[in-house]
């Protein structure tokens, strides 16, 4: 029987379509893959069928019946759950008051907290989601608040989940015990809805999976009629060009260091504990770890963000410790933070202003924008940059993710810098997108050195000249390149040291 068909539906916004008359058919109890570029219609489709937006045209069927799906309670009303990207959990609450907010069993008026905690027991022992239903959510691993934000959709009984890129930010152990969490649950007779731009995560999951482009239904297909090459050719409309790493120089003298570093978290707490590590030029050093272990502090304080309050960063032979941010980045250091929207963008502004960020001073005169000059600019950034729309004067908020990344990765690196620190360049882009970037990374790394942050392991071995695993606030590990699996670095950033340490990382 069909679990979910979306039939024609189209979706606009002002000067965009995002969805063009798309449909979608999944059958009940399998795992169904939906995959496309960043921009493709994928997030609005499925905020369709949870209820976030309405469409203005089509039709939504659950289980064979035509449904009207105005809010995410009328979802919830049909058995659709979502599990969103970025987790909806309340970090101060407890486990079990996450997952029944809303849904609480009562006493009269009052919090019944005994049954509510006897009922989340039940239901994370029948599908094999363990968890501690007192602990704190904010003390949680991800891996273990992921498990959270699904055992809080199961509580609403829902039998179609919506998984939207659930292993962006999970160690290969956490992806591992998704899957198998997957299967269980698909055993257990739920429908699966799995938004990932990872293709071997399709090969791995799914039954079928369908292909969105620009807005459209592309195909949808068993997945033994396809395979990740034919697959990403679909997804991108043309053949990808696989980005090598070869270096086109050796490595030089050390031109980046950090000694004995330490610093406090915004709780007041040590998040770095004597941290040391060094670049060369022509390499790219990879730091791998599992969020939370200090290595977004670390970054924080080598571009001026943080204070450390202990050790040093040297840079060039220069000490740059405690620096302000306009100084670091004057000096020759590039900083692509993990957070573009927060920290990356104004997202109200051009992507010409965008653009200029740091800049200013080679587009202004007396404090007022040379506005010809920063659009000549502008268009010729866009243009190498591959970015679209090329209309410079669109607000940056406009554009999908994959071109809002290169927006930030061209700003940065236009000054040409001795050192780029690349936080997540990666996260949330599609496979075309995602090559583009490593191209720009190796280019940053013949210049000078990179230092990539990032929590996709495929992207820390393929990239990395060198990598250094990050547990608890310092450098647990190291290893060249190629001398490493993903399961030896999973193990070391869950803080077992099975191999010897290398010095420095």
């Amino acid at each position: 029987m069909r679990a979910i068909e979306l039939r024609d539906i189209t979706k606009r916004f002002p000067n965009v379509i995002a969805n063009d008359r798309v449909s979608l058919e999944v059958e009940e109890k399998e795992v169904h893959a939906l995959v496309g570029e960043n921009g493709a219609g994928k997030t609005t489709l499925m905020n369709i069928l949870y209820g976030l937006y309405q469409p203005d045209e089509g039709n939504i069927f659950v289980n064979g019946k035509e449904v009207k799906i105005r809010s995410p309670y009328d979802a919830i009303d049909h058995g659709i759950g979502m599990v969103h990207q970025h987790f909806t959990l309340i970090s101060r609450f407890n486990v079990v008051e996450n997952i029944v907010l809303g849904r609480e069993s009562k006493r009269g008026f009052l919090f019944d907290h005994k049954e509510s905690k006897r009922r989340v027991l039940e239901l994370s022992k029948r599908f094999g989601l363990k968890t501690d239903p007192d602990a704190i959510i904010e003390e949680l691993s991800v891996g273990e608040q992921q498990r959270v934000e699904i055992l809080k959709v199961l509580y609403r009984d829902a039998k179609i989940i919506i998984m939207d890129e659930p292993t962006a930010v999970l160690t290969p152990q956490e992806i591992e015990e998704l899957y198998g969490i997957i299967d269980f649950l698909k055993r257990g007779g739920k429908t699966i809805i799995f938004i990932t731009h990872k293709l071997k995560e399709v090969m791995r999951v799914a039954d079928r999976v369908t292909v969105l482009r620009n807005g459209k239904t592309i195909a949808t297909m068993e997945k033994s009629e396809i395979d990740t090459d034919s697959l990403a050719r679909m997804i991108v409309g043309k053949e990808i060009k696989k980005v090598e790493n070869i270096r086109k120089g050796g490595v030089g003298e050390k031109i980046f260091e950090v000694k004995n570093l330490h610093a406090l978290g915004p709780r007041g707490n040590e998040v770095l504990k004597g941290l040391n590590l060094e670049i060369k030029k022509g390499e790219i050093v990879g730091l791998a770890g599992v969020e939370g272990n200090g290595q977004k502090e670390l970054v924080e304080v080598i571009t001026g963000l943080r204070k450390c309050f202990e050790g040093s960063v040297s840079f060039n032979e220069t000490e740059i410790t405690n620096r302000t941010p306009r100084e670091i980045k004057e000096r020759g250091i590039a900083h692509i933070p993990a957070d573009r929207i927060g920290m990356g963008m104004i997202m109200e502004f051009s992507l010409y202003e965008n653009l200029i960020f740091g800049l200013q001073k080679d587009f202004t005169s007396h404090g007022v924008i040379k506005y010809d000059k920063t659009k000549e600019y502008a268009k010729r950034v866009v243009e190498e940059f591959d970015v679209r729309p090329r209309n410079v004067e669109a607000k940056i908020k406009k554009l999908s993710g994959g071109n809002q990344q290169k927006i930030v990765l061209a700003r940065e690196m236009s000054t040409h810098p001795e050192l780029l620190i690349a936080n997540q360049p990666t996260r949330g882009l599609d496979v075309g997108a995602s090559e583009f970037v490593y191209e720009k990374i190796f280019e940053a790394r013949d210049n000078g050195a990179v230092l990539l942050v990032s929590s996709d392991l495929d992207e820390i071995i393929d990239l990395s000249d060198r990598i250094a695993v990050i547990f608890d606030g310092g450098i647990v590990a190291g290893y060249e390149r190629g001398k490493v699996t993903q399961e030896q670095l999973g193990y070391n950033m869950m803080g077992g040291i099975k191999e010897k340490e290398v010095k420095n990382g």
